[in-house]
């Protein structure tokens, strides 16, 4: 997906109704040793990591249980929606665990420390209203009967960026990571870092254009 310039937008879903991801196997996980634990989890933060990384927008549809690796999952994307009956949670507390994924970086830097710290350590379960109220979701939505509420609602929010330029987008998403982990100079600079690579990119040319002929802008990503 990273190097596929058709791509736009990424949606993450489940085709198992009632679970977006249920996180690790722990029974699985019992067979191990303390080597081949380490290895695992170091793979799947790394894969976090490289979804983190893609340079489109990514969205979690979450319509159903999100726990343990399953809400990282979540946090690794850009924006979640959930169905507001959806189960997340940090739950590895509960488990003799820790989350190892990126949820003790992930989650404080979405919805604060204190509430991050609250949530890891108690290993609390919400569904996704109170995640919405928190800011840990973008949208809530109810549940209907074919359970892919979350998904629709996704679907909705990515066809409202789809229209845009594409090479501005992942741009705009590029500072936004990058400035998050510096101070605000150093934020600054990067923005116009960013902005810069985006100044002579045709689809700027056919921004103004369109704007001054009063005419949707068709952009190519170049």
């Amino acid at each position: 997906l990273r190097f596929d310039e058709k791509v736009r937008v990424v949606v993450f879903k489940s085709e198992v109704k009632g679970v977006f991801c249920a996180g690790a196997d722990l029974k699985e996980r019992a067979k191990m040793d303390d080597a081949e634990v380490a290895h695992f989890v170091k793979r799947l933060r790394n894969l976090m990591d490289e979804i983190a990384a893609l340079p489109v927008p990514t969205i979690a549809a979450i319509d159903g249980y999100a726990l343990g690796g399953g809400l990282e999952l979540a946090l690794a994307c850009d924006l979640r929606v959930a169905a507001s009956s959806a189960k997340m949670g940090l739950i590895e507390t509960t488990r003799g665990l820790l989350p190892g994924a990126g949820g003790t970086q992930r989650l404080p830097r979405c919805v604060g420390i204190g509430l991050a710290k609250e949530l890891i350590f108690t290993g609390r379960q919400i569904d996704g209203q109170q995640a919405f109220s928190m800011g840990l979701v973008n949208h809530t939505v109810p549940q209907n009967t074919e359970g892919d509420a979350a998904y629709q609602r996704a679907i909705v929010l990515a066809k409202e960026i789809l229209p845009q330029a594409p090479f501005a987008v992942k741009m705009g998403k590029l500072a936004i990571n990058r400035g998050m982990e510096v101070d605000i100079a150093s934020g600054m600079a990067i923005e116009g870092m960013c902005y810069a690579q985006n100044i002579p990119t045709r689809d700027r040319q056919e921004g103004m254009a369109a704007f001054k002929e009063k005419r949707p802008p068709h952009f190519i990503g170049k």
